[in-house]
C-alpha cells in the first residue's frame, strides 16, 4: 500500500457496500418535502450504528441526513461515501463541525447532478436506446436486454467505486483541511453554494405572472406584471417563497398542509382574474 492510500478496514469495507445496495432504493420513498432525504438517510444507518454508542448521537446523525436531498444516484454514492466519512470523523473528534457534513452534502449535489445528468441520462442513455433500437428494428427480442446492459454496467461501476472513493478521499483530506483552517472556509464557500442552488431553483420553479390592468382613462392602461418587472423580476416568487419558508419555521405548519394551501390560494387567483 502506497502513503496515499487509505487503509479501509474489514468492517468499513462490509458498511461500504451496504451503501452500495442501499443507494439503490435511494428515491424509493420519495417525497416532495425532502426528495430522497429519506433513502439517503437510511443508506447512512450501517455507519451512524457503528461509529456513535450514544442515543443521542445516533438521533442527532439521522436528523442530519434525513433532510432535503437530490443528486443522480448514477454518482450520488460519492456524496454518501464523503458523508459516511466524516460522520466518522464527528464520532472520533470534538472539534469536528458536524454542520459541515450537511453543508459539504448540499454543496456537491448540483455539480454531481450536472455531471451525472449529462453523463448518464443524456449521453449513456442515449447511446444505449439507439443501439437496442438497432436490435429492435431486426426483430431481435434481445434489444430491451441489451439496453439494460449497455447502460446499467458502467452505472453499477461507477456506484460502487465512487462510493469507495468519496469514503477514501474523507478520511485522507478532511483531517488536513481542519488542520490547515480549510475547513472553514470551504464551509463558507459550500454555504454560499448552497444559497445559490436554492435561489436557482426558487427563480426556476416558481412562476407568477399577474392579469390585472386597470385602465387610466383614454387609451392608457396601467399593466400591473410591467410594473413589477420593473421593480425587480420575479418579485413575487421569491417573496411567496421566503413567506412559505416563514409558515414553515412555525410549529404548527407541516409541509403536507402548506401544498394544499398554496393549491387552494392559486385556484382562487385564478377564479377571480388576477392570476
Amino acid at each position: 500500500m502506497t502513503n496515499n492510500e487509505v487503509e479501509i478496514s474489514k468492517d468499513e469495507r462490509k458498511m461500504l457496500r451496504q451503501i452500495f445496495f442501499r443507494s439503490f432504493t435511494v428515491f424509493a420513498p420519495f417525497n416532495y418535502a425532502k426528495q430522497g432525504g429519506s433513502g439517503f438517510c437510511y443508506t447512512m444507518i450501517p455507519f451512524i450504528n457503528k461509529f456513535y454508542k450514544e442515543k443521542d448521537e445516533k438521533i442527532s446523525a439521522l436528523k442530519r441526513h434525513i433532510t432535503w436531498y437530490n443528486a443522480t444516484q448514477n454518482v450520488g454514492t460519492f456524496i454518501m461515501g464523503l458523508a459516511a466519512s466524516m460522520e466518522k470523523e464527528n464520532s472520533e473528534k470534538d472539534y469536528f463541525n458536524a454542520e459541515s457534513i450537511n453543508t459539504v452534502k448540499a454543496s456537491l449535489m448540483g455539480p454531481f447532478s450536472g455531471i451525472g445528468d449529462t453523463l448518464f441520462w443524456g449521453v449513456l442513455r442515449v447511446v444505449a436506446a439507439g443501439i437496442a433500437m438497432t436490435f429492435g428494428e431486426q426483430g431481435n427480442p434481445l434489444a430491451p436486454i441489451i439496453f439494460l446492459i449497455i447502460y446499467n454496467v458502467p452505472s453499477v461501476i461507477t456506484r460502487w467505486y465512487l462510493t469507495k472513493l468519496g469514503y477514501t478521499v474523507g478520511a485522507k483530506y478532511i483531517e488536513k483541511l481542519y488542520s490547515s483552517g480549510l475547513m472553514g472556509l470551504l464551509t463558507k464557500a459550500a454555504s454560499i453554494l448552497g444559497l445559490i442552488m436554492i435561489g436557482g431553483m426558487t427563480a426556476d420553479s416558481v412562476t407568477f405572472e399577474t392579469n390585472l390592468e386597470f385602465n387610466l382613462g383614454g387609451e392608457q392602461t396601467l399593466v400591473v406584471q410591467e410594473i413589477l418587472d420593473q421593480i425587480f423580476v420575479g418579485i413575487v416568487p421569491i417573496c411567496f417563497t421566503l413567506f412559505c419558508f416563514y409558515l414553515l419555521s412555525k410549529k404548527k405548519m407541516n409541509f403536507a398542509l402548506l401544498i394544499a394551501l398554496v393549491v387552494v390560494f392559486g385556484i382562487l387567483l385564478s377564479i377571480i382574474g388576477i392570476a
